[in-house]
């Protein structure tokens, strides 16, 4: 059953009791070689303060639009999207910029670390995009390591990290700005199996700890980890297991 959204409240919005990802009936589209794309047909979905939902679907279904757009990376054609109280479907790059290093925490196959930096220079970067003073980023950015289990990898850089370990600095990377929200798309990708298992039981323990995580995987396996799977199809929500208590 596809997840039927409502439209924030003005007491939602000033005490954010309100789920923290909101649509309804995003759309967009694209147009291709003269043609338009659907890529999305209008989704509706509600995601709570501390859930861990896998998200996924084929090749070409709407999934990876759908995350671009909970991911303030691209906007929608059509409909709202609401994140943490605020209707960012409206918002121009500039404000889509602040909100993303604000209130997402990305986490992506590739690891997209830089080569030369420190463990700990390649968690605060977010931080320093965001203007924190010196000494506080690197409190936090050592904090967010010691909380990934890499307390004793600050100083290394990434050539001198397993692929693993290089996947934690970026999940380190990720919780240093207090997100609203994990989206770790595809985060086992360029992992061995027993590698990935430990990255999945990584951000089950974030879950646990209440940390609110949207995993974009085409394995079954991989968002088994999750408590909720939402499946798309052709641009729609074709399946949503809902909550679990």
């Amino acid at each position: 059953m596809t997840a039927t959204a409502t439209r924030l409240t003005d007491t939602d919005l000033d005490t954010r009791e309100g789920p923290v990802i909101l649509t309804k009936g995003l759309a967009r589209e694209y147009r291709l070689e003269g043609e338009v794309v659907h890529a999305l047909r209008g989704v509706d979905l509600a995601i709570s303060r501390n859930e861990f939902v896998a998200v996924m679907g084929p090749s070409g279904s709407g999934k990876s639009t759908l995350m671009n757009l909970i991911g303030c990376l691209d906007t929608p054609t059509a409909g709202e999207y609401w994140l943490n109280g605020q209707r960012v479907s409206d918002m121009n790059d500039h404000e889509l910029a602040r909100i993303r290093n604000r209130e997402i925490g990305f986490v992506f196959q590739t690891f997209n670390l830089l080569p030369r930096a420190t463990s700990l220079h390649n968690v605060e970067l977010p931080l320093i995009y965001a203007g924190v003073a010196t000494k506080e980023r690197r409190r936090r950015a050592a904090q967010a390591l010691t909380r990934v289990g890499l307390g004793d990898r600050m100083s290394h850089r990434p050539s001198e990290l397993s692929g693993g370990q290089r996947q934690r600095v970026a999940v380190a990377r990720a919780l240093v700005t207090e997100p609203s929200i994990i989206l770790a798309d595809e985060p086992t990708g360029n992992l061995d199996s027993g590698t990935g298992e430990e990255i999945m039981q990584l951000l089950e323990r974030l879950y646990e700890q209440g940390q609110t995580i949207i995993l974009v995987t085409h394995e079954h396996d991989i968002a088994a980890h999750a408590r909720r799977q939402v499946h798309i199809k052709d641009g729609l929500i074709a399946q949503d297991s809902g909550r679990e208590g």
